[in-house]
């Protein structure tokens, strides 16, 4: 006999109408700077990395898969004062994933995870207000970095990586992404009314906020947010190979990422203080 839905229905619809109005409320009265670049066409260093052929199944909901543009989009807070190494904040993300999200929208449900916490190959279903879940797969971890890929039924296609570091003295943390909207309503939600985009922003500026406070440490100079585009994917959905053969890392030489202080076009950075923002 099946059990009635009611209550997880009840909850659904109050983290949609209480939640989402807290986290709007609290966006808006937001006090850490958020400098949003101007969005602009980006190239193919804006491509989403290869991916190991064995950890593509027929659930990984790849950019190809998707509708509209390629959105490639980068959160980073430079922390100062922390009392972790970036390996340790890594594996706190990768044992109690839960804690760095904004759990008055999000909930989150894994498996029975081993010691180490997520490992490859391990799932997260992310719950979110709404018609759409977001399943995500783990396809890589290492001391410095977890990273995803989505799963059929994500509101996105595509992938995302949580990175931490050492920068003359700083702890930087990265979430970077390369997604295309899953459907033609979540495109037209994102990419046109931009719902769906300001949802994201939000979700992963609380994050890098999070990983700061888990830190012990305090944001330096506020959250750096970077978005770059491109027509649809299809046909060249991956980086393409270096010289040596392998598809160049994040970060790594040939990736273009958007320098600290100008992000998105040159000269384009926008301070987002209390009340303000677009």
């Amino acid at each position: 006999m099946r059990r009635p839905r009611c209550p997880r229905t009840l909850a659904v619809l109050a983290r949609w109408l209480l939640g989402t109005g807290l986290v709007t409320w609290r966006y808006l009265w937001e006090t850490t700077p958020l400098y949003r670049g101007g969005e602009c066409r980006g190239d193919e260093t804006d491509l989403p990395p290869r991916l190991p052929p064995e950890a593509v199944d027929s659930r990984v909901q790849l950019a190809q898969d998707g509708t509209g543009p390629l959105f490639h989009r980068l959160f980073r807070v430079r922390i100062t004062d922390a009392d972790v190494a970036p390996a340790r904040l890594v594996e706190w993300i990768c044992c109690d994933f839960k804690r760095f999200v904004p759990s008055e929208v999000v909930d989150i449900h894994t498996g029975e995870l081993r010691e180490q916490g997520l490992d490859v190959d391990d799932e997260l279903l992310v719950e979110m207000p709404g018609p759409w879940n977001g399943p995500v797969k783990v396809v890589h971890r290492d001391d410095d970095r977890l990273h995803l890929v989505t799963l059929r039924g994500h509101m996105e296609a595509g992938q995302v990586q949580f990175r931490a570091r050492e920068d003359d003295g700083l702890l930087v943390f990265e979430i970077e992404l390369w997604a295309c909207p899953a459907t033609r309503l979540v495109h037209l939600l994102y990419s046109h009314l931009r719902l769906a985009k300001e949802i994201q922003l939000n979700m992963w500026v609380r994050f890098c906020l999070s990983a700061a406070e888990m830190s012990g440490g305090r944001p330096l100079d506020g959250v750096h947010i970077s978005t770059r585009w491109l027509e649809s994917p299809e046909g060249t959905p991956v980086r393409p190979l270096s010289s040596a053969g392998k598809s160049a890392p994040a970060g790594a030489p040939g990736h273009r990422a958007p320098p600290t202080g100008g992000f998105g076009e040159p000269g384009a950075s926008r301070q987002h203080g209390r009340g303000s923002g677009r």
